[in-house]
Order: structure tokens, then sequence, then C-alpha cells
């Protein structure tokens, strides 16, 4: 799945997403874990808002997406705060490189995007490769919980300049969910020009996580949910992995 034409609107339908939370996570388990973290390699960056959060923050950030659209329109962003970010078009499933990390980070619920199994297994991997001995591969993804709260839901939003109707469907594969999502934008004409994109993904309970990360070599070195850096809750919204390779 990659955006199109979501993706000139995704910052706009985005703008109470929990950035810096996420900053702040990452920042806490840094200082945990591995204090000397320089580069940081970010999954699924999208349209690099946590990319550009970490380069201010003083990091040396690459930012991975499948989107060239999204890419774009990171790279706009960046120049525009006079940040240096490194953008790669690659799929994260496969991603390949001659550089190795101190940190890899993929947010957002994009894992949740990887809904095969093996193909899985495959980006754990490849992220092991890429990361330095010690380095860490932090992780979020939708629980149990909430891919059963959305299936059968229907959002909606509407605003001046772009609306959308969102529904969410039970998938084929078991804890799936597909989203059927139209957004309106307003065109010069006053008008509104149509959009439709299809997306699905899908979550496995914790343990499948566990397994897989310990198979490739991944130490787990917490379960975390909702941001805390204190427990684990599988019934929350949100679930953390911290692994270390």
């Amino acid at each position: 799945m990659t955006y199109q034409s979501f993706a000139h609107y995704y910052d706009q339908l985005m703008d109470q997403a929990p950035y810096e939370q996420w900053l702040y996570f990452t920042q806490t388990i840094i200082k945990q874990y591995q204090s000397k973290t320089t580069s940081i390699l970010d999954l699924g960056c999208g349209t690099g808002e946590i990319s550009a959060r970490l380069a201010k923050s003083g990091y040396d950030v690459t930012g991975v997406d499948l989107s060239s659209e999204m890419l774009s329109i990171a790279n706009q962003k960046t120049q525009e705060r006079n940040l240096s970010v490194t953008w790669v078009e690659q799929d994260i499933r496969t991603f390949n490189s001659s550089m190795k990390y101190d940190l890899a980070v993929s947010y957002c619920d994009v894992v949740n995007y990887i809904t095969d199994p093996q193909d899985l297994k495959s980006m754990f991997t490849h992220i092991y490769q890429a990361l330095q001995t010690d380095g860490l591969f932090m992780f979020d993804i939708h629980s149990e919980n909430y891919i059963e709260f959305l299936t059968n839901q229907t959002f909606a939003e509407v605003r001046d300049e772009v609306s959308y109707i969102w529904f969410c469907d039970e998938g084929e594969e078991p804890l799936s969910v597909q989203h059927d999502l139209s957004f309106f934008v307003k065109n010069d004409r006053g008008s509104y020009d149509r959009f439709d994109e299809f997306h699905e993904q899908r979550t496995f309970p914790v343990s499948f996580y566990q397994e897989t990360l310990q198979q490739i070599g991944f130490d787990i070195l917490g379960t975390y949910s909702d941001f805390s850096t204190d427990s684990l809750d599988e019934q929350a919204d949100r679930i953390f992995f911290v692994c270390k390779k």
C-alpha cells in the first residue's frame, strides 16, 4: 500500500497526531538503553513529521517510504525548516542499505500495513541487518482490541478545504481491517474533487511479534502501551516494542 492522492492532504487530516509523544518516547528509550545514538532510520516515514523532529533534536536521520508523493512533501518540509534528512524511496519489507544505524523506528502503526507474516519477518530481518551491533529497534502497532474496535465503524470529518468519509470493514484475515476512504478537496472553482483510496491493516498477538523478533535474533528489552515506558496493557490502543540487536 502506498499513499497517492491522499499524500497531499495527509498533514491536514493528521494535524492532531501525537508526534511529540512519539519523539518523547524515543528520546526516553534512547537515554535508558542507547545514550550514544547518533544515526536513526525512520521506516514508513510518510511526510516526515517524526523524521523532522528527530533531525531537529540533533540526530542524523534517514527517512524511508514507498510513496514518492509522501517523500516529496517530506523533503519540501525539511528544506523549509532548514533541516537535513536523507530520504530513501524503498519498500521497508526489503530495505537494504550499506550503512549501519544506531536506531530504527517505525511509528504510527506502519507495521500494521505489513499484513503477511512472511513479509513481517522479512521486514524485521532487513532491519536487523541494517543495525549496528547493540542497535535498537522501536515500533508500535494497533492492539487487537483497537483493531476490533475499528471493525465496521464509519468515521467522517467536514472541513472547508478537505473532508472525508472513512469506512472500516472486517478484513479477510483474522484481526484485519479494510479501510475505504473517500475524501473531497475544494478546487479553484469552489466545488469539490473526490479521491478514493483503499488500505488494509492487520495486527497479531503481542506474543507473535515477540517470538518473530526473537527468531531473527532481537532481544526484547520492553513492551509498552500508549506511550508509557512503565508497563504493558494489552487492552490499550497502541502497543510499543523496544528491541536490541
